[in-house]
């Protein structure tokens, strides 16, 4: 009997040291998203450790020991804003098989969020593009996450121009590819001071993936027969 209390107790114990785990990680996680909404709309530089604190309903203590300073809660809160705000947008482009409409899907979803200013997007811009011009923007592991983004921002549009546009040869995909992604990055870094240029330079990309489509061909009408 004792035996069996013994491991009955145990099992609540892991039990109960399961479900703060999962407490804790689930903290962790609205800590960071708060934290990134914070950052986003007020800039790192801007972000007071009060402002993250109501943010985050954590003390300085805790900030301090979960991410070690206010540059780690920002480390955590940009690869937050990667994973759940950027990457999924840009799923369709990097799925195994990508439908001959994403990359167009994509800028006009894009264009649709960057016309609603109540979103963040919106009203803040993109966060990493942001703090590209801020000091914070020196740093070199920074810029090195941002590279990384533009890189990963590239080789979506890539993959969506190959699927959109299969008759291309291989400069020309790389040319309109190129041409999207900087069509898109000046859109994330113009919306917030001005989203009707934004949302123009959308339309423009979106224009230059219609323009690249080959024209209906002559050779595929048929003549009409004539009597001789």
């Amino acid at each position: 009997m004792t035996g069996m209390t013994m491991r009955g107790t145990g099992a609540m114990a892991l039990a109960v040291a399961s479900a703060c785990l999962v407490s804790s990680v689930q903290a962790r996680e609205d800590a960071v998203r708060s934290a990134r909404d914070v950052f986003w709309s007020e800039g790192y530089e801007a972000a007071s450790m009060a402002s993250l604190q109501r943010a985050t309903g954590l003390n300085a203590s805790s900030i301090y020991h979960a991410f070690g300073s206010k540059r780690g809660l920002f480390d955590a809160a940009v690869s937050a804003y990667l994973d759940q705000v950027v990457r999924p947008r840009l799923a369709p482009l990097r799925a195994d098989v990508v439908a001959s409409d994403a990359l167009a899907e994509y800028l006009r979803g894009l264009r649709r969020v960057m016309a609603e200013p109540t979103l963040p997007l919106a009203a803040h811009g993109c966060l990493l593009l942001n703090a590209a011009t801020a000091p914070v923007g020196t740093d070199e592991g920074l810029r090195g996450i941002i590279r990384e983004y533009r890189e990963e921002l590239a080789a979506a549009m890539q993959r969506g121009a190959e699927a959109a546009r299969p008759e291309l040869d291989a400069a020309s995909v790389v040319a309109l590819a190129t041409a999207c992604t900087a069509h898109v990055v000046a859109a994330m870094t113009l919306v917030r001071v001005d989203a009707n240029g934004a949302c123009e330079l959308l339309d423009n990309a979106l224009m230059l993936l219609d323009a690249s489509a080959p024209s209906p061909s002559s050779a595929s009408i048929s003549p009409e027969p004539v009597d001789d």
